[in-house]
C-alpha cells in the first residue's frame, strides 16, 4: 500500500526583501515583495513499511515538505496523498494515523511524569481506558521506562526523555511516524539504543518511517532508502545500500613510517601529511589501490598501513554542494 504520494508538489512563499540605507516612508507603506520557492515540483511516492530517510542542507525544503505532509502548510500547488487523506483537508483524520518525534521540541508535559502525559495523550487518541493500559504496559516493556515512568519529565535525562517521547508518538499505534532529528544530542550508548528500537519497530510493526537527520549514523542504521532534496527539487532517490556501495568506490589509505620519509607519488596528492605519515583517497578499481599500497611499501619501512572505505557522509556532503539533478547523478555514477 502507497502511504506517501506526491505529485507535482510546490510550495512559495511571499517574503518582505530588506532595504539599506535610511528607513523611509516607501518602503514601509510598499515594501518591496519577493517570491521564495521553498519546494519546486516534488514527485515522491512512499510504500507501506519502508524506511526513508528524507535528507538535505538547512534550507532545502525538507521541513516545508513534511508540514505539507501533515497538513500543516498548504501547497501552493500540485496535489498530496497521505495515508488515503488530503493533509489539509482532512488533518483531523490523519492525525490519528500519523506519529512524530522531534528531537528539540516535547509532547510530554514538562513538569508531568510520563505516566501522566501518556494518560491524556490517551484521552486526545480517544483510547478506551482498558486499551490505554495495555498499550502502555507493551511500551514500557519494550522501551524499558519502568523507573522513568513516575519521574517528571523535567528531572528525566535528554536520553531518557526521548525514549519516553518514541513511546508517546506510537502509543496511538501510527501507520506512518515522522522523526525529526531523534538523536540529536544523544550519546553514543543512548543513539544506538534508540536506533535499535526505532528499527525493530518499523521491522516488527510495519511503521512506515520517514526521517530526517544530519547524523549519517541514523540514516545507515535506520534507514534503507534516501532521499536528497536541495533547493526544492529531489537530487536522489536511491537504497542506502547503493549510497554506501558508491561511497565504497573509493577507498581511504594511510600509511605511517617507522622515521621521516620523503613521501612522493607522482600524480596522487596526499589529502594530510607529515613527516612520518599522510593520507590519500584512491579508486578501489582499476588496479590503483593495490598500485599504491605496493609503492608506498616501497618508500622504506612501514609502522602501520591502513584501508577504509570511504565514510557515506562525504558522498552526502559533495552532493549537497551540487547544483542539479544531472550534477548530482554525475556524482553518484563516477
Amino acid at each position: 500500500m502507497t502511504v506517501i504520494r506526491t505529485r507535482n508538489l510546490a510550495k512559495s512563499f511571499s517574503v518582505r526583501v530588506g532595504t539599506r540605507g535610511a528607513f523611509s516612508l516607501r518602503s514601509l507603506l510598499r515594501p518591496e515583495i519577493r517570491l521564495v520557492e521553498a519546494v519546486k515540483g516534488i514527485d515522491l511516492t512512499v510504500e507501506e513499511g519502508e524506511s526513508v530517510a528524507f535528507l538535505g542542507p538547512n534550507g532545502a525544503g525538507k521541513s516545508t515538505t513534511i508540514k505539507m505532509m501533515t497538513g500543516i502548510l498548504y501547497p501552493s500547488s500540485g496535489t498530496i496523498d497521505v495515508l488515503g487523506f488530503d493533509p489539509q483537508r482532512d488533518r483531523k483524520r490523519l492525525g490519528f494515523l500519523i506519529g512524530s518525534v522531534f528531537g528539540q521540541k516535547s509532547q510530554l508535559w514538562y513538569h508531568l511524569p510520563p505516566r501522566d502525559s501518556f494518560r491524556l495523550l490517551g484521552a486526545i487518541y480517544e483510547i478506551e481506558p482498558r486499551e490505554l493500559a495495555k498499550r502502555t504496559g507493551e511500551l514500557v516493556e519494550r522501551f524499558g521506562l519502568a523507573d522513568l515512568m513516575d519521574i517528571p519529565v523535567r528531572k528525566l535525562s535528554l536520553g531518557q526523555r526521548i525514549r519516553c517521547e518514541i513511546a508517546a508518538s506510537l502509543l496511538h499505534r501510527p501507520r506512518l511516524l515522522f522523526l525529526d532529528e531523534p538523536t540529536i544530542g544523544l550519546d553514543v550508548v543512548v543513539k544506538q539504543e534508540i536506533r535499535a528500537l526505532l528499527d525493530e519497530w518499523n521491522r516488527e510493526g510495519k511503521v512506515t518511517i520517514f526521517l530526517t537527520s544530519h547524523d549519517v549514523g541514523d540514516v545507515e542504521k535506520l534507514c534503507r532508502r534516501a532521499i536528497l532534496i536541495h533547493h526544492g527539487t529531489i537530487l536522489l532517490d536511491e537504497s542506502v545500500k547503493s549510497l554506501k556501495r558508491r561511497a565504497g568506490q573509493r577507498k581511504i589509505v594511510g600509511v605511517r613510517y617507522e622515521s621521516p620519509t620523503a613521501i612522493d607519488i607522482p600524480g596522487l596528492e596526499a589529502e594530510k601529511r607529515t613527516p612520518d605519515a599522510a593520507k590519500f583517497f584512491v579508486d578501489s578499481g582499476a588496479g590503483d589501490l593495490q598500485n599504491l599500497i605496493r609503492r608506498l611499501v616501497n618508500l622504506g619501512p612501514v609502522a602501520d598501513l591502513t584501508v577504509e572505505d570511504e565514510p557515506l557522509e562525504n558522498l552526502i556532503a559533495d552532493l549537497y554542494r551540487t547544483g542539479s539533478k544531472e550534477e548530482a547523478d554525475e556524482l553518484v555514477n563516477r
